[in-house]
C-alpha cells in the first residue's frame, strides 16, 4: 500500500518536473528581455550623466545569463546568436543593438537607445506575461499528466 503511494507521488513529481522544464523557454525569454531592458536603461543613464568608456561600463554591468552570452558574442564580432527562445527578427535586433554600442557621438547614441526603450519595454512585458501564463500552464499540465498516469496505473 505504501509502495503504491510512494510510486504515485514519484510519478506526479516527475511529471510536474517535466512541466517545469518545458516552461524553461519562457522563463529564459523573460530573463533575457528583463536584462536587456535594464541594460538599456543603465546605458541611457550612462550616456546622459557619467559617460564612462564602453569597456569600463561593460565591466560594471556584470552581464549574466543568456543576455550576457548574447552580448559577449555580439560585442566579440560574431554575426549569429544561439538563443533558441528568440525569433530570427529578435536576434537581428539584438545584433544591431549591440553593434551600435559605443558607435558615434553621445547625441546620436542617445537618440538610438531612447528609441529602443519603448519596444524593449513591450517585449519585456510580453515575455513576463507569457512566462507567468505558460509557466503555470505547463506546471498544471505536468501535474495533471502525472495524476492521469497514476489513475491509469492504479
Amino acid at each position: 500500500m505504501w509502495l503504491k503511494f510512494c510510486l504515485a507521488g514519484l510519478v506526479i513529481a516527475f511529471c510536474t518536473l517535466l512541466g517545469y522544464f518545458a516552461a524553461g523557454k519562457y522563463r529564459a525569454r523573460r530573463n533575457f528581455f528583463t536584462q536587456w531592458s535594464d541594460f538599456n536603461e543603465n546605458y541611457l543613464a550612462e550616456l546622459k550623466y557619467r559617460r564612462a568608456p564602453l569597456p569600463e561600463f561593460l565591466k560594471e554591468c556584470k552581464l549574466t545569463g543568456e543576455f550576457g552570452k548574447a552580448a559577449q558574442k555580439a560585442l566579440g564580432g560574431k554575426e549569429e546568436l544561439s538563443a533558441s527562445f528568440l525569433t530570427e527578427e529578435e536576434k537581428k535586433d539584438a545584433l544591431v543593438y549591440f553593434a551600435q554600442l559605443g558607435r558615434g557621438d553621445s547625441r546620436s547614441q542617445l537618440g538610438f537607445f531612447e528609441g529602443k526603450r519603448a519596444p524593449l519595454l513591450v517585449k519585456k512585458e510580453g515575455a513576463e506575461k507569457d512566462a507567468k501564463e505558460r509557466g503555470e500552464l505547463y506546471l498544471k499540465l505536468g501535474l495533471l499528466a502525472g495524476l492521469a498516469f497514476v489513475i491509469l496505473i492504479v
